[in-house]
């Protein structure tokens, strides 16, 4: 058979050859989440008759879109959104390999409401094609869509296939599941499986570790600025019903969920966002539900849900930068520190925000710290006893830069698929040391997930200890620390 066409647990796929790699996108993993199956569990993808054509990527899930293009200026207006989006994307070496071969599966950021896995920053012809692995993007429901409390608000009569809460880590589960059950089919090995996520996708990544039903579905985990994430049930019931008293859905009409335009649906999150005030963070995130999610994957993951999955986290120098530029008004002290506690769990917190200047600079270094590098360092130390842990953190700049003069949040993503010739068309100037900068991550990201160790020819990287806490450091000088700001990290984390 033509290895471009692949036979899947729901039907016949063909792919295409492009740029020393053979491709497949689009490719259905669950039934479209729509109408009657609005809020409700993914289910297998339906059997199709005949060959399914596999070289376009599938729409968005249904999100708002920056049309500046953001800081990569990768405008997407134009890539078509849909709440038919649970497909996924593979990206194989050139030639069929006689072995399995590794295999990469990416779950994107974006605060769980925007991004998609067929967005051209996530393209894995470089990385499957210099790592001679396989790489699958996917994609999830985003927003109210994927990340709505419903459970509280059922009747409890339909148990085995009701309305359900984090419906988007579900979604995330069903395309481990279709990979299990399929990456054979296109030269991949299903027992070595490494998840990369970033942001939100990482976050993602820290429910997995926790979650009952992720158990057995990866073997490593790489996690990108994010770590233990989740609302309270109780504040996850309360947005609930917010939303559905905004739809104007009363108690027993969960049912008519099913016909509600899916605009009507979007403006309803966006009137309850501002509803929330400046200060809220996240709205529509993992919730504690008790069900698919026992517990915050902190606590879970402590008592050792991920054991056996080794683990290498880290966080970008100037996450902040991101989300606080200058000229941006800065929040009270008052709602500053109401933030940063409610997003940390952490009474603590409020104390903590006073200890940063409130200038813009200031304000970026404590989202950095207090959001990211904690929740990191903490979630690094619960894995510690159960599974080998590398820990990095991205420097990597470039004075005077339009778009790399400081490391900010996401900034690592387009050198670790390196993608930069991607950026180069859209304008961004790249330079030598940025083509060097994305092979020397990207070499790790591929040690690792063929050998469970990031440790490259260029690079020796020892693991992360509690005895001397080794850091890789990202930058021009790329180099190991040994507990890099360490008074600062015992504050924080409040560990020796």
């Amino acid at each position: 058979m033509d290895d471009l066409i692949i036979r899947t647990s729901s039907g016949l796929v063909q792919g295409a050859r492009g740029k020393g790699v053979r491709f497949w996108k689009g490719i259905p993993f669950a039934e479209p989440p729509v109408g009657a199956r609005r809020f409700r569990k993914p289910l297998p993808a339906q059997p199709w008759e005949g060959m399914l054509p596999a070289v376009e990527p599938g729409p968005l899930a249904p999100q708002p879109v920056d049309p500046s293009g953001g800081s990569f200026r990768l405008v997407r207006t134009s890539i078509p959104q849909s709440e038919n989006c649970l497909n996924v994307n593979v990206w194989a070496p050139q030639e069929p390999s006689a072995k399995p071969l590794p295999v990469m599966v990416w779950i994107h950021g974006g605060s769980f409401v925007t991004g998609g896995g067929g967005l051209p920053i996530y393209d894995g012809t470089e990385l499957a094609r210099r790592g001679g692995l396989l790489v699958v993007t996917i994609s999830y429901r985003l927003g109210a869509l994927g990340f709505l409390h419903l459970s509280p608000y059922a009747d409890g009569s339909d148990a085995d296939d009701g309305y359900v809460s984090n419906a988007g880590l579900l979604d995330q589960i069903a395309a481990l599941e279709w990979v299990q059950d399929n990456i054979a089919a296109f030269g991949g090995d299903p027992a070595q499986v490494t998840v990369f996520g970033e942001s939100a996708g990482s976050m993602s990544i820290a429910a997995l570790l926790a979650l009952p039903a992720a158990k057995g579905l990866f073997r490593r985990a790489i996690l990108q600025s994010g770590a233990s994430q989740a609302l309270p049930e109780r504040q996850g019931s309360v947005l609930a019903g917010a939303y559905l008293h905004m739809l104007g859905i009363g108690p027993g009409e969960l049912d008519r969920l099913a016909d509600i335009p899916t605009s009507e649906l979007t403006r309803a999150a966006d009137k309850l966002k501002r509803a929330a005030g400046e200060s809220a963070v996240m709205l529509f995130q993992p919730v504690v539900d008790g069900k698919t999610l026992p517990d915050f994957p902190q606590n879970l993951i402590e008592a050792g849900s991920a054991a056996g999955i080794d683990v290498l986290i880290g966080v970008n120098r100037d996450e902040g930068a991101l989300f606080i530029p200058p000229g941006m008004p800065l929040l009270s002290d008052e709602k500053n520190a109401q933030a940063y506690v409610a997003v940390t769990g952490s009474p603590e917190a409020a104390e903590w925000t006073r200890g940063y200047p409130r200038t813009t600079e200031g304000q970026q270094q404590l989202m950095t710290d207090l959001f990211f590098w904690r929740s990191s360092l903490l979630l690094a130390d619960a894995q510690l006893p159960y599974a080998p842990v590398w820990m990095y953190r991205y420097d990597f700049t470039v004075e005077g830069h339009d778009v790399f003069a400081k490391a900010f949040h996401a900034a690592e993503i387009p050198f670790v698929f390196n993608n930069l010739d991607l950026l180069q068309n859209v304008g961004v100037e790249v330079n030598a040391s940025m083509r060097i900068m994305a092979e020397k991550v990207q070499d790790a990201w591929i040690a690792f997930a063929c050998n469970g160790n990031p440790s490259t020819a260029e690079l020796a990287w020892p693991a992360y200890e509690a005895s001397r806490r080794a850091t890789m450091i990202f930058g021009a000088d790329s180099r190991v620390e040994l507990d890099p700001d360490a008074e600062k990290r015992r504050r924080l984390t409040k560990r020796s």
